[in-house]
């Protein structure tokens, strides 16, 4: 009898995927979970036993490096049927099969980025901090009625987002290199030109993937051209945004302030500036972190295995 199939789980960080999972159905197979995040020299030192690599969409980046530095590893498995942490085209020239998990659906991130609003326009995070500090009221809530938020993207979580603006009596508008104005009218939304969004926008948020136009989209210039009254969130990915520029409008108070799910490294270093920023509410990359996705990408993911184990691999991952 041959060595049972290896299999790491990385990223745990809640420690819940060991229960939601059949892992025990698994045949032939181990598994072994990870609940911290490593450098890369380190997760190379740590993954060579294994011959599969379970990972918590972009959490930890798998690029050819990594992939080359594997000689065991023949099965990756994703979170999501797109991540941009994993080289397809290496993981393709070894032979190595990626598969993904079809997830939940929109409202995960797009409830979160709701929070982070409502937070925002009405100060929660600071208020509540301030009771459990022993004070009490720090400053006036602003409203949303009559304000405006614009949308960096308007895919499928943008339009959830979309739908939440308008319950709460804010006029949508909305911009991205390919959104026509129908396509925006369809949902309630009026298309603008990139600089007027970015000058109208009392709550701008930002729904797109990272792509190669899309990195550092976000720039110095973009956010020079917002309101000083005006807020930014991002819930997609920290490379949109340049990091600097945004430390230096938040720092200078050139916008009135920012709530951030994505950064350009995470887990966030202990002594970046987002941790201590006075007006960035910052959370550890929860957007997609709900009960529905969890309970949906785990099994997907021992399916995933049993197929490929059987030969025929399902919901694959190709390179572009």
């Amino acid at each position: 009898m041959g060595q049972p199939l290896r299999i790491a789980v990385l990223d745990d960080y809640q420690n819940v995927a060991a229960g939601l999972a059949d892992w025990a159905s698994l045949r032939d197979a181990e598994v072994t979970f990870f609940h911290d995040h490593t450098d890369a020299a380190a997760l190379i030192a740590r993954l060579q036993p294994f011959d599969a690599v379970m990972l918590m969409r972009e959490r930890t980046r798998f690029d050819a490096g990594v992939i080359a530095a594997l000689p065991n590893l023949k099965l990756i498995l994703s979170v999501g049927m797109w991540n941009a942490a994993i080289d397809l085209p290496a993981a393709q020239a070894r032979g190595i099969v990626v598969s993904g998990t079809k997830g939940s659906g929109p409202q995960p991130t797009a409830v979160l980025t709701w929070g982070l609003v409502l937070s925002l326009v009405r100060n929660i995070h600071a208020e509540a901090a301030s009771v459990r500090a022993g004070g009490w009221q720090l400053g006036l809530g602003a409203d949303l009625t009559g304000k405006t938020l614009g949308l960096l993207g308007l895919g499928q979580i943008g339009q959830v987002v979309a739908g939440y603006g308008r319950a709460f009596g804010m006029e949508v508008i909305a911009w991205s290199q390919n959104l026509t104005a129908e396509k925006a009218a369809e949902s309630g939304v009026t298309r603008v030109e990139k600089r007027a969004l970015f000058a109208r926008s009392d709550f701008l948020s930002i729904h797109l993937k990272l792509s190669e136009r899309t990195a550092g989209l976000v720039g110095a210039g973009e956010l020079d051209g917002m309101k000083p009254t005006a807020f930014l969130v991002n819930t997609s990915r920290g490379s949109i945004v340049s990091e600097p520029a945004l430390i230096d409008a938040l720092t200078h108070r050139r916008i009135a302030g920012a709530a951030l799910d994505v950064f350009e490294t995470e887990p966030l270093p202990a002594a970046h500036p987002f941790r201590y920023l006075p007006n960035l509410l910052a959370t550890p990359h929860i957007g997609y972190v709900s009960e529905s996705l969890y309970k949906t990408a785990f099994p997907q993911t021992v399916e995933n295995i049993k197929a490929w184990q059987a030969g025929m691999p399902v919901r694959v991952l190709l390179p572009a």
